[in-house]
């Protein structure tokens, strides 16, 4: 979500902000191309994180590999949008904050035990 650099994580620059940054230098084409650009990133993201981590493909069922994608692509967008218009921008401290108090520990304890898992589950005798 915060790969994508649009709200509430666009730090960078805001779409009300229209009058700073690199949005000046743009016509009406080359800005809605820009803009373009921007959603197919969200549309590549969501449908990258599908694949990686939905998956989408059943090795008993491969001819719906189409469908479940699209629809599982679409889920992912339609939450994405719906963050989006649901919380606000962060300012870069909140922001900070979130990232080094929350996620950062959380995604180091999700790692620990990802790798301890295996190695406390082989002691474990079978049932």
């Amino acid at each position: 979500l915060a790969e994508t650099n649009r709200a509430p994580f666009d730090l960078t620059e805001g779409e009300s902000e229209l009058v700073s940054g690199f949005n000046v230098e743009y016509a009406a084409g080359p800005f809605a191309l820009l803009f373009l650009a921007e959603y197919t990133n969200i549309l590549l993201m969501n449908t990258l994180s599908c694949i990686l981590f939905m998956s989408p493909g059943d090795l008993q069922h491969q001819e719906m590999f189409p469908t479940n994608l699209m629809m599982k692509t679409t889920l992912l967008t339609i939450s994405f949008l719906w963050v989006r218009a649901s919380y606000p921008r962060f300012r870069y401290d909140q922001l900070m904050h979130l990232l080094w108090k929350h996620f950062l520990p959380l995604t180091l304890a999700m790692c620990m035990w990802h790798i301890s898992l295996p190695t406390s589950m082989s002691i474990t005798p079978p049932t």
